[in-house]
């Protein structure tokens, strides 16, 4: 009976750690929560854009969603992109993976990964298929520096599009 009660007493309290865990791991994503305006540039030209970061099902998950647009140039069409991403916990509950979809078809699956402050996305090689890296850097409070990346080799990566954004909500 002893032996009984104490196994119900360590699920309960390993149960209750577990859940703990979960919540704290999003701790270093609380600077990108809120809704994003900025401008970059890169392969695709000057541009403008909007984003934002939410938490969904209660807090299991956050979704970030983008919009941006470059304008026609002599030498481009306009261009306009949308894009959702869904990061979520790994299997010990760390928010360590994504999903990104867009609007002209692509699926990227990212591991997420930290460094300093900065919140790092990579996917992995597969085929001919570049490696995409996506890193957000808080600069000052309300501010952020965004770099979208590629590299053929996973060792030489290449700036696509890079800006810095303000919070507006």
């Amino acid at each position: 009976m002893k032996l009984k009660s104490l196994l119900i007493a360590l699920f309960i309290l390993f149960s209750l750690t577990g859940s703990g865990q979960q919540n704290r791991g999003w701790e270093p994503w609380n600077f990108l929560i809120g809704t994003w305006e900025g401008t970059g540039k890169g392969e695709p030209g000057k541009g403008r854009g909007t984003f934002s970061f939410s938490y969904d099902l209660d807090q299991n998950i956050l979704v970030r969603k983008s919009h941006s647009e470059y304008p026609a140039t002599a030498q481009k069409p306009k261009t306009v992109h949308d894009d959702l991403i869904i990061i979520y916990p790994d299997s010990t509950g760390a928010p360590s993976k994504a999903i990104y979809f867009d609007n002209e078809k692509h699926v990227i699956h990212y591991s997420v990964t930290y460094h300093d402050k900065s919140i790092i996305f990579t996917s992995k090689k597969s085929g001919n298929t570049p490696i995409f890296r996506l890193t957000y850097t808080p600069l000052k409070e309300g501010k952020i520096n965004t770099l979208f990346e590629w590299s053929q080799n996973g060792t030489t990566f290449m700036t696509y599009v890079e800006g810095n954004s303000t919070r507006v909500e």
